[in-house]
């Protein structure tokens, strides 16, 4: 088994929400020597300096400068979204009702709620204190689960097809209720989980930072907290040909760019970045995510930190290259009329390149062109994805980041089914060559290519 695949279902395993996935990169980036800047601080910054930039929990960003300023050589990108559908709990959570306990919860992003139900589902996110601190939850034994409704009393639903309504299917159940004087059991699983939380950061104060000790329960304030599958990720198949878990979209993206940032070696003269988003699949409107100022900031500022000029940022830009890294569609076996003839990525058949004449996805040419060779250079065959004329296209970060910061971008994936499932499937092999086309990237000379 490959080395890579290994590692990503042990990065899938610890990124359990966008701010536990934020968390295992800082602490990658930390050990690679990367230094963290703060915002909200003067930065004094030199060429070949290894940074990294938190925004709101779920939002990083990671930069090896380069040994010539950006206003000369440009930034070489890859961007990608820590965030995955899934079930957020409500603020007020509690529900009751024929003698069970049952939790409030809201979709977030466009998932599919049928594989929601008949699973255990565990619980991870972060939750904030009156006095302003805030810690990472992560609870992974089953707590909750959705029942399906019996066939008995929906004859024809493998007929007619199910139809879940939101906001009245989809309440989880997590134990008995016979004594309506009894407290809720979701505060005192928080309460149990914010204790460990405790113990743990007394037993080793170098994450005593992180996960903020001597917290006290009755002191919640709000949260941010998602509902998962309780099956860790992991091999199925034939040989273990494939990986099967949750937030593969897009968690297996922000792996493979992270590990081709700390591969590309050296610093070039061209600026190295990787930036991954919060909040790509509920259209990235927050002061974080690939619609806000995130990115832009970081890279106007670097720019005209190592050169003081008034226009370093605007001709940094101009001459940069953004790959936007999102999983993408492979064909599936038993629907393959829901693909263009023409273009059927295939699960095992590497990276895919993905375009759209609308513009829902931002590659051109010129970008494609760029694309093409750092395959050529890794040994790759790309695999094309265009969607059918009579269906609607997806999206990415990749038009959203290209249209506010003005950056020629491609977007490119790894085939992947069951895409905005509970439990996503990829294929094995196709983590090398993904995570080995991004390290290749991370060596074009953004200079080679036309500017308009």
């Amino acid at each position: 088994m490959p080395a890579t695949a290994q590692e990503l279902l042990t990065f899938l395993n610890q990124a359990t929400s966008p701010y536990h996935a934020v968390r295992t990169v800082a602490e990658r980036l930390r050990c690679a020597g990367y230094a963290e800047l703060d915002e909200r601080q003067r930065w004094e910054l030199v060429p070949g300096q290894q940074v990294f930039v938190q925004r709101a929990g779920g939002s990083i960003v990671a930069i090896q400068i380069g040994r010539k300023p950006p206003s000369e050589t440009g930034y070489l990108i890859i961007g990608a979204h820590t965030d995955s559908p899934n079930l957020r709990i409500k603020p007020n959570f509690e529900l009751r009702g024929n003698k069970a306990f049952g939790l409030a919860v809201e979709p977030y992003g466009g998932l599919l709620l049928h594989s929601w139900l008949d699973r255990p589902l565990a619980l991870a996110g972060r939750i904030v204190f009156s006095s302003g601190e805030s810690a990472l939850i992560d609870i992974p034994r089953g707590l909750f689960t959705i029942p399906s409704l019996a066939i008995h009393l929906q004859r024809d639903v493998n007929t007619q097809g199910l139809i879940l309504n939101p906001q009245q299917h989809l309440r989880p159940i997590l134990g008995l209720d016979f004594d309506s004087n009894a407290p809720h059991p979701l505060a005192a699983i928080l309460s149990e989980a914010i204790n460990r939380q405790n113990a743990s950061s007394d037993q080793n104060k170098s994450t005593a930072s992180e996960l903020c000790p001597s917290i006290d329960p009755l002191h919640l304030a709000a949260f941010d907290l998602c509902l998962l599958d309780a099956t860790t990720a992991g091999f199925l198949g034939n040989d273990e040909a494939y990986v099967q878990g949750g937030r593969l979209d897009n968690l297996v993206s922000a792996y493979a760019g992270l590990e081709a940032l700390l591969d590309a070696g050296a610093p070039a003269e061209a600026t190295r970045v990787l930036v991954l988003y919060d909040h790509e699949e509920v259209g990235s409107r927050s002061f974080a995510g690939a619609q806000s100022t995130l990115l832009g900031d970081i890279l106007t500022r670097i720019a005209t930190r190592i050169a003081p000029v008034d226009d370093a940022g605007y001709r940094a830009m101009a001459q940069s290259l953004l790959l936007s890294a999102d999983m993408a569609h492979a064909v599936h076996p038993n629907f393959p009329d829901k693909h263009d003839d023409l273009h059927r990525p295939v699960l095992g058949g590497g990276p895919v390149l993905k375009s759209n004449a609308g513009q829902s996805y931002a590659t051109d040419s010129v970008s494609a062109a760029a694309i093409f060779s750092a395959a050529a250079r890794a040994g790759i065959e790309l695999q094309r994805f265009v969607t059918r004329n009579d269906m609607p296209c997806g999206s990415t970060i990749g038009p959203l980041a290209a249209a506010r910061q003005g950056i020629r971008t491609v977007d490119v994936g790894a085939p992947m089914l069951g895409m905005h499932s509970a439990r996503e499937l990829c294929a094995t092999s196709d983590v090398a060559p993904y995570t080995r086309l991004m390290t290749e990237w991370y060596k074009t000379v953004p200079a080679h290519c036309p500017s308009r």
